[in-house]
């Protein structure tokens, strides 16, 4: 244990953040997203919701200040589910970092393939649906 630092980011999750450079994304993930077929870098983190996991990785990570640095999965078309986690992440994002600029949206295949490029990929075990979140990383100054 380290003082100042959630439990969340462990030395495997902080080893990932601290190999990123100022571009490089970072997916959380929610515990349907099929992140061990994405990409080979994955950090599990079983038992955290993303919630936890967005704010915990945002008291460490800066978001990139140059270019949109956070987006979302959309919705499916006609799909009805409910998405209020969404509003949590803007107030956890909008107080972890200055940088935020809101959420864009990227279209379910195009946040896979996004993804499939991204540095890692953290899974949670978020079981809100469309609770996936792709980070731009910016510097520290």
């Amino acid at each position: 244990m380290l003082k100042m630092l959630s439990p969340i980011l462990g030395p495997d999750l902080l080893k990932i953040l601290m190999e990123m450079g100022h571009g490089d994304e970072l997916v959380i993930a929610d515990g349907n997203f099929p992140a061990a077929s994405m990409n080979e870098r994955v950090v599990r983190l079983d038992g955290n919701g993303a919630e936890a996991v967005l704010r915990a990785v945002l008291s460490v990570y800066p978001l990139d200040s140059y270019a949109p640095n956070a987006f979302l999965m959309e919705k499916v078309k006609g799909d009805a589910v409910e998405t209020p986690i969404w509003a949590s992440f803007e107030q956890i994002a909008k107080e972890g970092d200055p940088n935020f600029k809101g959420f864009g949206n990227l279209e379910r295949y195009a946040f896979y393939e996004r993804s499939k490029k991204a540095y890692a990929i953290i899974a949670t075990s978020e079981s809100a649906l469309y609770a996936n979140v792709i980070l731009k990383k910016g510097v520290v100054v």
